[in-house]
C-alpha cells in the first residue's frame, strides 16, 4: 500500500542498504588494489632480474617482454660516467613515456629509489602513450622503475622501465562498481514492490520478466542495432542505405510471400491433424501425434536433404525411378513444401491443446437444438478456435521468416532475406550488414503480431468455466472422418518416406553414388559425436523445465494481469522468434563477451539462448489456453484465501497442463535440433549435435549425418515418453468423444 509509513520504510531500508553496499564496495576495492599492486610488483621485479648485462641482448629481452608480461613494454637504462641514467634500448611506447616524463619530479624520485636498489611505481597511470602506434590506449599504463643489481646483489649496474597496461584492473574495478550499483537497484526495487504493492508476487513476476527481456532480448539486439550505424569506426547510415536498396526489398517480399503461404498451409494442415486427434474417435491418436511431431525433432536441414536426394535434379524418385527430366525442386514451390512439412507440427501442437480445452456444452446445446454438425462447427467450434489458429499462424509465419537453413539449400534463384543476411555475415564478414538485414525482418513480424493482438483483444472466447466436463461432442460425420483420415495418412506416409531416407542413409556408403550396404557409419559417427551428444542432452534437459515454467508465468501475466508496459513486454518476449538465429547468435556474442555478463564460451549462454529463443511458443500456447478459462475460477480461489502463487499452482497450471507440456516438449526438441544461433555460441567444451550433423553433411558424409540424426530422433521420442510419465494427467483435461 502506498502510505507514508510504507514510504518511510522503503527510504530507511534503501539508506541502510546503500551504506552497507558502499562499505562492501570500498572494502573489496581496497583489497583488490592492494593484491593487484603487490602481485604486479612481484612479477615485474622477477622479470627485471632477467635483464641481460650484455648490451647485445637488450633488444631480444625487450621483444620477449610483452609475451612474459601480457601487453607490457620496456626500456633498458644504463648508468653513464656521471651516474645518470640514459636509455640503451627501448620499445617505442616506453621511449615515449621516458621522453615525456623523465624530467618530472616523480620520475626523478623513482630514479633516486633505484640508486638504492629499491623498485618504484609511479603514483598514477600514464595515459595516451600508445597513440604513437595508432592504437590509443585510453586505460593507461602503470610504470615501474626497477634496479638491475650486479652479481653480488649489493651494487647497481643499470635499471629497467616496465610499463604494464591497467586494462584488466580497470575492467575489474568497473565490474565491481557495476555490481554494487546493480545490487542497490535490485534491492530497492524488490523491497519497494514488496512493501508498496497490493500483490507483491505479481510485481515480482513482472519485474523478473522485464529484467529477463531487457538483459537477454533488448540489450543484445541493441548491440546489434548499434553496429548497423557504425562504418569504419564512425557513425554512418551507409549500411542502412544499402539495406533499403531494391535488391534487398525484393528479398524482403520473397520472405514475406514465403511466410504467408507456409503459415497458411501449415495452419490448415495442423488444424486437420489436431481436429482428428482431439475431436474425433479415431484410433491410433498417440501414433498420429508422435508421427506428426517428428519433423520438429530432426535438424532443420535433414528433411531438405531427404527431399533433394529423393526429388532433386538427380533424385532417386524423380530421375532414377520415374526418369523425369527438367524437373526442379528448387525455388518457391520446394521451399513451401519443405517448410510446411517442417513447421506444421508447430500449428498442430498449438491447436491440439486449444481444441482439447474447449468445453463442448455450447456445442451440445446447438446439437440438441437440431443444428447440423457443419453449422455447429462453423458457428461455435471454429470461432472458439480462432485465437489458437491466429497464434499458430503467427508462430509459423515468424519461424518461416527466420529460417535460413532450408532456403540456403533449396532457394535456387528465389531470394529471401534470411539467406541474404546469413551470406552477408558468413560470406562477406559484414556483421553490420547482416544485422541490418536481419532487423529488417522484424517489420513484417511485428505487423502480424499487432494485427493478431488487435483482433484477439476484441473477442471473448471463454469456454472453461469451472464446471466439470469429461466429454467432447464429435462433429465430424463419417465421410468427413474418412477424408480426414485419408488426408492425414497421406501426409504421414510422405513424412515416413523422408525419414526412411534418413534411416536408410545409416547403412549406405554414399547416398546418390554408392548404395552398397555398410555398418561402419554407426561406429564412426557415435565415436566422433559422443561429446556433442552428451553436451546437447545436458543443455536441453536444463533449459526445458525452466523455459516451460517461465512461459506459463509470462502467459499468466500477459492475459490475466494489467500493468504498465504490458504491450512492450509482449513485444520483447515475442521478438526472439522473429529474429533470425544468425542475428541472435551474433547479438549474444557482442553483448556477453565482456563484463558484467561474460558468458561467451560457457554452457550458460547456450541454455539462455534456448530459453529465450523458444519462449514465444510457450507464451502463445499458454495465452491461447488461458483466454478460454473464465477468470472467475481464479477469483473464487482468491476469495477463499488462496494467494497468487497458490492460485497459479493449484488452479491455473492444472487447467493449462496441455499447454505446459506443449511448451516444454517444443523447447526440448528445438534445443536438441537448434542450428542457426547455437552455431555461433558453441565452444570446445560445449559442442552441439546438430552442428556436428551439419559439418558431416557439408563434407558429404551423409551416412554419418544420418546416424546422428537417427540417434537424435530416438532420444527426443524417449524424452517425450518420459515427460508424459512424470507429468501425469490427473483427469482435469482427459475427455472422451461422444458420437
Amino acid at each position: 500500500m502506498m502510505t507514508r509509513r510504507n514510504l518511510l520504510k522503503v527510504f530507511v531500508a534503501s539508506l541502510v542498504f546503500a551504506v552497507c553496499d558502499i562499505w562492501m564496495y570500498t572494502s573489496l576495492l581496497s583489497s583488490f588494489r592492494s593484491y593487484y599492486e603487490t602481485n604486479s610488483l612481484r612479477e615485474v621485479s622477477l622479470f627485471a632480474k632477467t635483464a641481460p648485462q650484455d648490451p647485445f641482448y637488450y633488444e631480444e629481452w625487450i621483444a620477449r617482454l610483452p609475451q612474459e608480461l601480457e601487453g607490457a613494454r620496456g626500456m633498458v637504462l644504463e648508468l653513464d660516467e656521471q651516474w645518470n641514467f640514459s636509455p640503451a634500448a627501448s620499445d617505442p611506447v616506453a621511449k615515449a613515456i621516458w621522453d615525456t616524463y623523465h624530467d618530472s619530479a616523480e620520475f626523478q624520485k623513482g630514479l633516486e629509489s633505484v640508486y638504492y636498489l629499491l623498485p618504484y611505481k609511479l603514483s598514477s597511470p600514464i595515459k595516451g602513450m600508445d597513440g604513437i602506434q595508432g592504437n590509443e590506449n585510453s586505460s593507461g599504463r602503470w610504470v615501474y622503475l626497477l634496479p638491475v643489481p650486479d652479481e653480488s646483489g649489493f651494487d647497481i649496474t643499470g635499471a629497467v622501465l616496465i610499463a604494464i597496461p591497467e586494462g584488466s584492473a580497470v575492467q575489474f574495478e568497473g565490474l565491481l562498481r557495476t555490481l554494487a550499483i546493480l545490487a542497490g537497484l535490485i534491492f530497492i526495487t524488490l523491497f519497494a514492490v514488496g512493501t508498496l504493492s497490493r500483490d507483491p508476487i505479481t510485481g515480482y513476476g513482472v519485474l523478473f520478466l522485464f529484467g529477463m527481456a531487457i538483459a537477454f532480448v533488448a540489450y543484445p539486439l541493441f548491440e546489434a542495432l548499434r553496429l548497423t550505424f557504425i562504418d569504419a569506426g564512425v557513425f554512418s547510415l551507409t549500411i542502412w542505405k544499402r539495406t533499403f536498396s531494391p535488391q534487398y526489398l525484393v528479398s524482403l517480399w520473397g520472405s514475406v510471400k514465403l511466410g504467408i503461404i507456409t503459415a497458411s498451409v501449415s495452419t490448415v494442415i495442423g488444424f486437420a491433424f489436431a481436429f482428428l486427434t482431439e475431436r474425433t474417435g479415431v484410433r491410433g491418436k498417440k501414433l498420429i501425434g508422435t508421427l506428426a511431431t517428428m519433423p520438429v525433432i530432426s535438424p532443420p536441414f535433414s528433411l531438405t536433404l531427404s527431399i533433394l536426394l529423393l526429388f532433386g535434379n538427380n533424385g532417386l524418385i524423380t530421375h532414377q525411378l520415374l526418369g523425369l527430366q527438367h524437373v526442379s525442386i528448387y525455388g518457391l514451390g520446394g521451399l513451401v513444401l519443405v517448410q510446411t512439412i517442417g513447421m506444421f507440427p508447430i500449428a498442430y501442437m498449438t491447436l491440439s491443446s486449444v481444441l482439447k480445452s474447449i468445453d463442448s456444452t455450447v456445442e451440445d446445446a446447438a446439437l440438441d437444438l437440431r443444428a447440423s454438425r457443419l453449422r455447429t462447427f462453423l458457428t461455435i467450434t471454429l470461432p472458439l478456435s480462432l485465437p489458437g489458429l491466429l497464434s499458430a499462424w503467427l508462430l509459423v509465419f515468424t519461424n518461416s521468416l527466420a529460417d535460413f537453413a532450408n532456403p540456403l539449400l533449396l532457394a535456387g534463384s528465389y531470394r529471401v532475406l534470411s539467406v541474404e543476411a546469413y551470406i552477408e555475415v558468413t560470406g562477406r564478414s559484414n556483421l553490420g550488414g547482416g544485422a541490418a538485414l536481419s532487423l529488417l525482418l522484424l517489420m513484417p513480424t511485428l505487423t502480424a503480431f499487432f494485427a493478431q493482438r488487435y483482433w484477439v483483444n476484441k473477442k471473448s472466447v471463454v469456454t472453461v468455466t469451472g464446471k466439470p466436463t469429461t466429454r467432447l461432442a464429435e462433429l465430424a460425420t463419417k465421410p468427413v472422418r474418412i477424408c480426414l483420415v485419408a488426408f492425414v495418412g497421406l501426409c504421414l506416409g510422405f513424412i515416413l518416406i523422408l525419414y526412411g531416407t534418413i534411416v536408410a542413409g545409416c547403412f549406405v556408403k554414399n547416398w546418390g553414388i554408392d548404395y552398397s550396404f555398410t555398418l561402419s557409419n554407426i561406429g564412426e559417427a557415435l565415436a566422433r559425436g559422443k561429446q556433442a551428444l552428451v553436451s546437447t542432452v545436458i543443455l536441453a534437459a536444463i533449459a526445458t523445465p525452466i523455459a516451460g515454467l517461465i512461459a506459463m508465468i509470462a502467459a499468466l501475466m500477459v492475459v490475466r494481469r494489467t500493468f504498465v508496459g504490458k504491450r512492450i513486454l509482449e513485444v520483447l518476449l515475442m521478438t526472439p522468434f522473429a529474429v533470425p538465429g544468425t542475428l541472435l547468435g551474433i547479438s549474444y556474442i557482442l553483448a556477453f563477451n565482456k563484463p558484467p555478463l561474460l558468458l561467451v564460451g560457457t554452457a550458460a549462454i547456450i541454455v539462455i539462448n534456448y530459453i529465450i529463443r523458444e519462449l514465444p511458443v510457450g507464451l502463445e500456447t499458454g495465452a491461447a489456453s488461458l483466454r478460454q478459462i473464465d477468470p472467475s475460477i481464479e477469483e473464487a480461489a482468491q476469495d477463499l484465501g488462496a494467494n497468487t502463487s497458490q492460485v497459479f499452482t493449484s488452479v491455473v497450471l492444472p487447467l493449462i497442463r496441455p499447454s505446459f507440456l506443449t511448451s516444454m516438449s517444443y523447447t526440448f526438441v528445438r534445443s536438441m535440433t537448434a542450428v542457426s544461433a547455437v552455431i555461433f555460441l558453441i565452444s570446445a567444451r560445449w559442442y552441439h549435435l546438430t552442428v556436428q550433423i551439419y559439418n558431416f553433411s557439408e563434407n558429404l558424409r551423409f551416412g554419418l549425418a544420418s546416424v546422428l540424426s537417427t540417434v537424435l530422433i530416438i532420444i527426443v521420442l524417449a524424452a517425450f515418453a518420459l515427460m508424459q510419465c512424470i507429468v501425469r494427467d490427473r483427469g482435469l483435461t482427459e475427455k472422451r468423444i461422444i458420437r
